[in-house]
């Protein structure tokens, strides 16, 4: 009997593998093998999904693809372009004076009383199917008005049967916009908008007073019957939005999911009396008009987003730049996007697995991490990035690019020793600049990626200059056409013209004590920790690295306790304002609770950045950002660290992969060749079925005496 099993478990192995062509590893259905479905991965859920208040890239990712604000930004061209997403052209700003008098578009900032943003969007976009907009038969919402005893047998949205969709309208765009004041919804730039778009303020002000007056069971807000004076519509599909000042950085932010349409129905359905205890609400389930919408979401397993029916299309680019030809990004151009129909994002948070599932053909993307990097990646003998034999035999491809970023390590102007704008303290800055050395950093722990900075603008950012012209002096020299790190000396010399003689106070004879303060902490840290500990002693300073939670570090950056920290920012858009405000003495954080985590104030500075903020981009802009760089180089409330350069992989038969770091909404974009995946998957995937067939065979070996054995017990018995 025994031998009859096993016999059985290896024909069966066998002929699992005869008469199925599917890898037996894979981690999806076998139905879905040769579907047009992207693969791809998330290590963090997703906190919220209400446009008004996600702020992270893990949730752009799936807002970009669901939510349509007015603009988006050229999928391919560079510098970065804002282009058409709803609207029907580039809003052009109108500037008026306290008399209503219209001015001249270069007018001064001081004289623009007024700046009105006029934005028509197209006819016939239709919102997603959703229970939200369902109606019966007599016209009425079947789902706004449900009874306890109803939201009581549901679980998910699933389990509303009927949905609806009606057409976008200027009105949408107008009530996302009231959800700034809502007071019981938090949205993380609603101060910023408060300051610039007309009665957002007094709007806020008079909600809450409402809302603390009126406690509705339900807490819905009806912001159709508030007006906003601020934004006003035109007609159906065209309305204004009015600024109290110029601020020419406003048309960036119609391409962000801040200002995406909210249909008053989803507020009206979410807000109902028990929804919130189901998490059925807009941070679970988004209600947009894009090319995709949320079907599953699972944050402790998946994220699936699915081609929404009612989508309009859109064609792909027909222009970009030059090397996009050669590239094969503009293959597709002029065809109706988008052309995946289906993405699935599984929650990684290992980076092995992930890296390994790659490999495999399971995932259509995947970043590069540290311990997988040696693998992937080797460096040519003119330093240039190129894939591995093993990388090439896959036919992966490898795509890198600055990233519109900076990381920097900077200093506390309120500290009494490295703060302050005394000589001293400048060139006890400066001379740390110097030996913090970045390019080594780079090397040792960002395997090669990443760019020295020069000042506080990362490449594709108006005002970043390179060569000698960008050259930061204080830190570097200019040789033989590249720049070369001055010389700890100059940085020990500099210490003495500062007063502290090898790294001891000349005063007082004691050694220089400096704190880092870092939420950084593990095992992993130690190396890094060393590292900072001897990039400071080159001068003789003993660091001391204070290492917290991230709440406490928070709170001795709010509090301004930090000596010296580490710090990073991603732009939100491609403007200089969006990385010279991180310097802009009234964003302090610790008086103002702004991103200005220096807390560095230099009235030059914030001068010439109130005149840059509303300048055009041209000849003149440049000379007032050189001076002002010039300004902090000098002053070096920051070591300017470096621009991160961003590595990612992807295999061949994925399509216009060109990186894009402003657009969130880059999914519509993309092309997957299923029927090569598939084949691909199964040559990279075949099962290694000799171990199992000699465990068998010696499995069947082990038995025989056994086998024997019992015969002869059996025949004894017999007789």
């Amino acid at each position: 009997m025994t031998r009859i099993t096993l016999y059985g478990i290896l024909s069966t192995l066998i002929w699992m593998y005869g008469c199925s062509d599917e890898p037996w590893n894979n981690p999806y259905p076998y139905n879905q093998s040769r579907s047009n479905i992207y693969y791809d991965v998330f290590e963090e859920r997703p906190k919220h999904l209400d446009p008004i208040s996600a702020y992270s890239a893990n949730e752009y990712v799936f807002l970009g693809q669901i939510y349509e604000p007015p603009l988006q930004y050229h999928f391919l061209k560079r510098p970065y372009e804002l282009t058409l997403l709803t609207a029907t052209k580039i809003p052009e700003v109108e500037y008026f004076d306290t008399d209503g008098n219209q001015l001249a578009a270069d007018a001064p900032a001081e004289m623009v009383h007024r700046a009105i943003y006029r934005i028509t969007i197209r006819p016939g976009i239709l919102f997603q199917p959703h229970p939200a907009f369902a109606k019966d038969e007599a016209g009425n919402y079947r789902y706004h008005h449900l009874s306890k005893e109803n939201i009581a047998r549901v679980n998910t949205l699933a389990d509303f049967q009927e949905t609806g969709t009606r057409e976008l309208t200027a009105e949408d765009y107008l009530y996302q916009i009231k959800r700034f004041a809502h007071p019981g919804v938090h949205s993380p730039v609603a101060g910023l908008q408060g300051k610039y778009i007309l009665g957002l303020q007094e709007l806020s002000e008079q909600l809450a007073e409402e809302h603390a007056d009126n406690q509705h069971e339900d807490g819905y807000i009806d912001l159709r019957e508030y007006d906003l004076e601020g934004v006003k519509i035109l007609d159906r599909y065209t309305y204004e939005v009015i600024l109290k000042e110029k601020y020419p950085q406003f048309i960036y932010w119609l391409s962000m999911p801040f200002f995406a349409p909210m249909p008053w129905e989803a507020d009206r359905f979410y807000s109902q009396y028990g929804m919130k205890d189901k998490n059925i609400v807009l941070n679970w389930y988004p209600v947009g008009t894009g090319p995709y919408m949320l079907i599953e979401n699972n944050p402790n397993r998946r994220m699936v987003l699915e081609r929404n029916p009612n989508f309009r299309g859109e064609t792909f680019p027909q222009t970009g730049e030059e090397e996009d030809v050669v590239n094969g990004f503009l293959r597709d151009a002029g065809q109706t996007m988008p052309f995946i129909d289906k993405a699935i994002y599984s929650l990684e948070v290992e980076n092995i697995p992930a890296w390994n599932k790659f490999l495999q053909g399971y995932y259509d993307v995947s970043d590069i991490q540290s311990d997988s990097f040696d693998q992937a990646v080797q460096f040519n003998a003119q330093g240039g990035a190129e894939l591995t034999e093993e990388m090439q035999a896959k036919n992966i491809r490898l795509l890198t690019a600055v990233t519109t970023s900076i990381f920097y390590m900077g200093f506390n102007m309120l500290d009494e020793v490295v703060g302050g704008d005394s000589e001293q303290a400048r060139l006890l800055r400066r001379a740390i600049s110097i030996v913090v050395d970045y390019d080594e950093y780079i090397s040792i722990f960002a395997n090669g990626r990443g760019m020295p900075a020069q000042g506080p603008l990362p490449p594709g950012i108006f005002g970043h200059m390179e060569g000698e012209a960008g050259t930061n002096h204080y830190v570097y020299q200019w040789q033989d056409g590249r720049t070369v790190r001055r010389s700890v000396k100059e940085a020990r010399d500099l210490m003495v013209r500062a007063g502290y003689p090898n790294g001891r106070d000349s005063a007082s004879g004691r050694a220089l004590i400096l704190y880092l303060d870092t939420p950084a902490a593990g095992p992993g840290t130690k190396a890094l920790f060393d590292w900072y500990r001897k990039q400071f002693a080159k001068l003789g300073i003993n660091l001391v690295i204070r290492a917290t939670d991230y709440n406490r570090f928070q709170e001795k950056m709010i509090k301004g306790t930090a000596q010296i920290f580490v710090w990073g920012w991603n732009a939100d858009y491609p403007d200089p304002e969006n990385f010279m405000f991180l310097l802009y003495g009234p964003n302090a954080k610790a008086t103002r609770n702004g991103e200005n985590a220096a807390n560095y104030q230099n009235p030059e500075f914030d001068q010439l950045f109130n005149q840059m903020k509303s300048m055009a981009n041209g000849p003149e802009r440049q000379v007032v950002l050189d001076e002002m760089i010039e300004i902090v180089r000098k002053d070096a409330p920051w070591i300017w660290g470096f621009h991160p350069v961003g590595f990612s992989l992807h295999h061949g038969w994925y399509s216009n992969a060109k990186p894009n770091l402003m657009s969130n909404n880059t999914l519509k974009y993309k092309r997957i060749d299923p029927d090569s995946r598939y084949e691909m998957r199964k040559k990279w995937n075949q099962p290694v079925l000799w171990p199992v067939l000699l465990l068998s065979v010696l499995l069947i070996i082990s038995i025989i005496p056994a086998w024997f054995s019992y015969k002869r017990r059996e025949r004894s018995a017999a007789l």
